[in-house]
C-alpha cells in the first residue's frame, strides 16, 4: 500500500523530522480529544455513548478519563 510518504523523492524525506511532527500531531489530538470528552460528558453523554463514537469501551474511557472528566 503506498501512502503519501511513499510518493516523496528519498532524498526529501527526513525520519526523525517526521516522528517529531508525528509525536506533535499525537500530543494535539490528545489534548483535542481529552477537551472533547470533558464537553462531551459535561452536557450528559454516558461513557459508552463517548467510547462507542471513539471505537473503545465504555470502562477505557471510564478508566482513562473518569478522575478528570
Amino acid at each position: 500500500m503506498d501512502t503519501a510518504l511513499d510518493a516523496e523523492e528519498p532524498s526529501s524525506r527526513d525520519p526523525l523530522g517526521e516522528l517529531v511532527r508525528i509525536a506533535e500531531a499525537k500530543r494535539e489530538l490528545a489534548a483535542a480529544e481529552a477537551a472533547a470528552v470533558r464537553r462531551a460528558r459535561v452536557h450528559g453523554f454516558s461513557w459508552a455513548e463517548i467510547g462507542t463514537l471513539l471505537g473503545v469501551s465504555k470502562q477505557a474511557m471510564h478508566q482513562k478519563y473518569g478522575k478528570s472528566a
